[in-house]
């Protein structure tokens, strides 16, 4: 029987996440048992500090690619949300569950809808993809800081250090968080590429595992998640940008796909949304339109990036 051994940072949600899909796996097979190695990322280490300052993108996984890269490990379940849009030489993504409920939501004193906040309310968020169109929608608002995992947050919340914070639905779901909120619609807030949806990485040369894996892939949502990821890279999305893109299926088959960029102070907001039956060329069209309307100007002027914190 061969022994997997799975890198996890020590998180309570990454845990979660990771023993869902070991879970999964010995549901598949009896040839393997697992075990889980513990790995404290950049992301974990620094706490005071906006992850945007230090990196953006990235900081959640880079050391577990390393371990990937030397053998320490076989592979690591991440949330999407997290991976850059190119991954090091000699890795790949095998395997992608099904995506949980991609929606932001928010959480207030007295569960309000964002509509219904006090002029100069206190939101706590670290995404400045949530800030952006938060601050486009309602620029009266105020946003500041919050890192932690989601226990402290709505502490945090509850002790009156915010009126209202933004958390991901499907961190949420698979903690078992029973906290109500009201969840943001997409027109409102567009969530972070890959959000909802877990990717297993592993190494491309490792044939036996990746069969393994594919075994728990969904492709729906592959496909979707490939579609938003495209876009991601198109707009140099391994850079600290600020983007949002969600892909869905319609009725009639196709694809269709919604992206965003947005300057950090929300006053400038460009939308665009394509169909299609290609993926990959789907990502690429959705971020050109935008890159037409200017988007690469607003870019080149931001200094930090969407890296949604646990």
């Amino acid at each position: 029987m061969r022994i997997i051994r799975v890198g996890s940072r020590k998180s309570k949600l990454a845990l979660i996440q990771s023993n869902l899909v070991i879970n999964s796996l010995s549901d598949m097979s009896v040839r393997f048992s697992f075990d889980i190695r513990h790995i404290v990322t950049k992301g974990d280490r620094i706490r005071n500090v906006t992850l945007s300052k230090v990196g953006g993108k990235g900081l959640f996984v880079k050391e577990i690619e390393r371990a990937l890269l030397d053998g320490d490990i076989d592979f690591a379940v991440h949330s999407m949300k997290d991976m850059p849009a190119e991954l090091p030489q000699g890795l790949e993504i095998a395997s992608i569950p099904m995506r949980e409920d991609p929606h932001d939501v928010l959480f207030s004193q007295a569960n309000k809808q964002l509509k219904d906040l006090a002029p100069g309310a206190v939101i706590g968020s670290s995404s400045l993809r949530r800030a952006a169109q938060i601050l486009h929608i309602r620029p009266d608002l105020v946003i500041r800081p919050l890192r932690g995992n989601v226990d402290s947050r709505i502490s945090r919340l509850k002790s009156g250090d915010f009126d209202a914070i933004v958390l991901a639905e499907a961190g949420m779901k698979r903690l078992g968080v029973e906290e109500k909120g009201a969840a943001l619609p997409f027109d409102l807030m567009l969530p972070a590429v890959g959000q909802g949806a877990l990717a297993i990485e592993c190494r491309s040369s490792d044939t036996e595992l990746k069969t393994l894996l594919k075994t728990i892939n969904h492709e729906e949502t592959a496909t979707t998640v490939r579609a938003e990821r495209s876009f991601l890279k198109r707009l140099n999305g391994g850079c600290q940008v600020p983007i949002a893109a969600f892909c869905a299926r319609e009725k009639d088959g196709t694809l269709s796909l919604s992206g965003l960029v947005a300057s950090a102070d929300g006053a400038k907001v460009l939308k665009a949304r394509r169909s299609g039956d290609q993926p990959d060329a789907l990502g690429t069209l959705v971020a050109e339109d935008l890159l037409a309307q200017g988007a690469g100007k607003i870019l080149s002027g931001l200094k930090w990036s969407d890296t949604d914190a646990r």
